[in-house]
């Protein structure tokens, strides 16, 4: 999988018009946010509610924090599917499979969709299993309406933090970005986003049959 492209992609994190305060609950398995928890289950069935179409702007920073790429990609997302265009690569997930289409090379790898790209690719996934994956802390909330939240991963990734930022006023997701060890980082900055768009199965499926010069390679 093309690492640029395995970015985390969520919509519309409902929270109420008021200011939230840290909660903690004390439980055998650990220490639960309440709050983010509360935000967290919100975006589960908001996400899941319609099919939504978004833009992504991707700025990746070396570990002095300065900018060494950008790129824009589109996403179609539907209850774990999602179609992600970006230049001359396309993306097709049905929920179970992964096309990468490279126009360039004229060829599409087709793969099983594995655990990290089930949860760094998939938004319904990365939330729904949030409690089990992550750790999650309601961190502040901004003088705009900004609310922040960090997830925290419980088993060791290439990364140690991702921090969410969520438009109040709206319940719009603003930006995800992800910290790596390595002092870089990863910035997903969101816009144009429409819920209720149209969408079929057949947009999370590479269409083979309207590219017949295309190779196939099945790697399942």
């Amino acid at each position: 999988m093309n690492k640029v492209l395995s970015f985390v992609v969520c919509a519309v994190l409902a929270l109420g018009s008021h200011p939230l305060h840290a909660q903690i609950t004390h439980t055998a398995n650990g220490d639960v946010d309440q709050n983010a928890s509360k935000v967290l289950k919100q975006a589960v069935g908001k996400l899941n509610a319609a099919p939504v179409s978004f833009n992504v702007t991707m700025i990746s920073k070396n570990s002095k924090k300065k900018e060494v790429s950008r790129q824009k990609v589109q996403v179609l997302f539907n209850k774990g599917k999602y179609k992600v265009q970006a230049d001359d690569h396309m993306f097709y997930c049905n929920g179970k499979d992964i096309w990468h289409w490279d126009k360039a090379s004229n060829e599409c790898i087709l793969n099983k969709m594995t655990e990290d790209e089930d949860d760094l690719m998939n938004p319904a996934a990365l939330l729904s299993n949030y409690a089990v994956n992550y750790k999650a802390k309601y961190i502040r909330m901004e003088n705009d309406g900004t609310a922040v939240i960090d997830l925290t991963p419980k088993k060791g990734r290439s990364f140690y933090k991702i921090r969410v930022l969520v438009n109040t006023n709206n319940g719009q997701l603003k930006s995800l970005t992800m910290h790596n060890y390595d002092s870089s980082c990863a910035e997903y900055q969101i816009s144009e986003f429409k819920s209720g768009v149209a969408a079929t199965d057949a947009d999370f499926v590479f269409p083979a049959s309207k590219n017949p010069k295309v190779e196939v390679i099945d790697m399942r």
